[in-house]
């Protein structure tokens, strides 16, 4: 199963290890850290520039490295598209499937 994060950005559900909401979740001096640390690093990455909403923290299949994906697509909506399955069936739509 996959999940569509906006723009032409589609992960495999089997690799996420946590979606969080950037503005509850970034009041934490430990998260602001790790998404510092994971900035240097050169593991993050923006979908869009618009306004983030929520981070996605990957397990890099095969590699071992984790990502980190900034979307503009709220964590609650996230969590409903993974729920619900919508997720798949927007990436099979994107793929003409």
């Amino acid at each position: 199963m996959y999940l569509h994060l906006g723009q032409n950005t589609v992960i495999r559900q089997s690799e996420i290890i946590g979606v969080f909401d950037i503005e509850s979740t970034t009041v934490c001096k430990n998260t602001r850290d790790f998404l510092s640390k994971a900035e240097k690093q050169k593991k993050v990455i923006n979908v869009s520039y618009d306004l983030p909403k929520a981070f996605i923290v990957c397990a890099g299949q095969g590699t071992g490295e984790n990502r980190v994906y900034i979307t503009p697509i709220s964590a609650q909506t996230l969590k409903k598209r993974i729920d619900s399955g919508v997720a798949s069936e927007l990436y099979r739509q994107k793929k003409g499937e």
